[in-house]
């Protein structure tokens, strides 16, 4: 005899157990189906969000430790340059004059001028500046010479057994007795001219003085930080 089938509408809720067994599968799974559903409403929907910023935040640290990356594996290169650089400084500023040869130095320059023809009216060093690795000295004067003196004289400068630095301060060249007219037009190779201002040489500063320079320089940072 085969076996009646049963319709849903007679299914007992009460009695589940008497159901047959296509349905209590079918239960079970509608069941599990409406509990994922509920799972994923209510506790993974709202996270959507907060994964989309987590994925968002992992691309940026990705880029930004690639970039990091490529700046470690150059900066073993970079240190090597630095490294040169201030070497090839050091050379340089040794070859400044130093301390104990700034007063002969001065008094080279002077009489570079003196030997070229040239007449000082005013020749007056003032009080050092001292910088992060050098000190420049200021040098006030006003000579008196022709166009070809004050070549001579720049020549002779540049020949001095030390590396002489001079730079310019307010500087003005006139003809002697030409008045307030700064204009050299027209004034011939022998005409007597007029230099005045203030020039600035430099040497460099011994490791004790850098030293100083570093510690004054550290302590004003502290001061202005308070």
């Amino acid at each position: 005899m085969s076996k009646k089938k049963v319709s849903l509408r007679e299914l007992d809720v009460n009695n589940m157990g008497s159901w047959p067994r296509e349905y209590k599968i079918g239960f079970c799974v509608l069941l599990a189906a409406l509990i994922f559903g509920l799972l994923w409403y209510v506790v993974t929907r709202p996270k959507g969000p907060e994964l989309e910023n987590l994925e968002r935040r992992e691309v940026e640290l990705r880029t930004d430790f690639e970039t990091k990356q490529g700046r470690a594996s150059n900066l073993e290169p970079l240190k090597q340059q630095l490294a040169q650089m201030e070497q090839q400084l050091q050379q340089m500023l040794r070859q400044l004059p130093s301390r104990t040869e700034m007063p002969a130095l001065i008094n080279d320059i002077s009489q570079t001028a003196l030997a070229t023809g040239i007449h000082n009216e005013l020749f007056k060093p003032g009080p050092e500046a001292p910088k992060e690795f050098y000190a420049e000295k200021p040098i006030e004067l006003k000579m008196v010479g022709t166009y070809h003196q004050f070549g001579a004289f720049v020549s002779g400068v540049a020949s001095l057994p030390r590396v002489v630095i001079m730079t310019m301060h307010d500087i003005s060249l006139r003809p002697r007795g030409g008045g307030n007219n700064n204009s050299v037009t027209g004034i011939g190779p022998n005409s007597s001219l007029e230099l005045a201002g203030t020039v600035k040489t430099y040497r460099y500063l011994d490791e004790e003085e850098a030293a100083a320079q570093e510690q004054a320089a550290a302590a004003a940072a502290a001061g202005g930080a308070h």
